[in-house]
């Protein structure tokens, strides 16, 4: 195996280090010792979608990889609201009142451009040296910093409440998650990520992606 960078279709209910485990493992037994292979961006143990990994010597420029726009479509479920901002949470419900379509894309209008944005608590991002999500589940007070994130564009795919789905393109650093929520507080409903499925990353297209299975693993 050349260094390089290998694209994958990631699958839901796994996450993206089990992604490189299962890759590592597969290119390392092909080629007789162990291969280097990373990430360039996570993506949620729910979500689907393009991934980047690092193969060899490319795990050097990981970083420049990570920086990219990103493109993702997802569904979300207005009304209610996740702990997790995803399925995984304890959901709530918080509303049965139905958004008009244009107040829905004054919504999402009002979210494109240069926002401040707050990650979820379960992130992986590292407060003080320790992952968020670890802290979060052992039931400690977090206070997530806020971020500036640019949201090129929220395209309204469809809407049929209680579920809205919409495109979008994103700058590094985004969380979708984080929109979705942002969504259900501008609506006043409440609102979490149902779905969500990652389309590219900056030139490279989910189309041009391999399914793990055609790397022979099959779990």
């Amino acid at each position: 195996m050349k260094d390089g960078i290998i694209l994958i279709d990631k699958p839901t209910g796994m996450t993206s280090f089990g992604v490189v485990a299962r890759v590592r493992r597969v290119l390392s037994k092909a080629e007789g010792k162990k291969v280097k292979v990373g990430h360039t961006g996570t993506l949620d143990p729910f979500a689907t979608g393009l991934m980047i990994l690092v193969i060899g010597k490319e795990c050097k420029k990981a970083a420049s990889y990570t920086k990219l726009d990103k493109t993702y479509e997802a569904t979300i479920r207005l009304g209610q609201t996740s702990t997790t901002g995803d399925p995984e949470g304890e959901i709530t419900n918080v509303s049965s009142i139905v958004p008009t379509i244009a107040k829905v894309r004054q919504t999402t209008k009002s979210l494109t451009g240069l926002i401040m944005q707050r990650p979820p608590i379960f992130s992986a991002i590292k407060i003080a040296g320790v992952r968020a999500y670890d802290l979060a589940r052992a039931g400690k007070a977090i206070e997530m910093p806020e971020r500036q994130v640019t949201i090129y564009d929220i395209k309204i795919v469809d809407y049929s409440y209680p579920y809205l789905k919409i495109q979008t393109k994103v700058s590094s650093g985004t969380y979708i998650r984080t929109l979705a929520v942002d969504i259900g507080d501008y609506l006043g409903v409440g609102a979490y990520c149902t779905e969500l499925r990652r389309t590219s990353i900056d030139k490279w297209q989910i189309t041009d992606a391999q399914q793990l299975s055609s790397l022979g693993i099959s779990d």
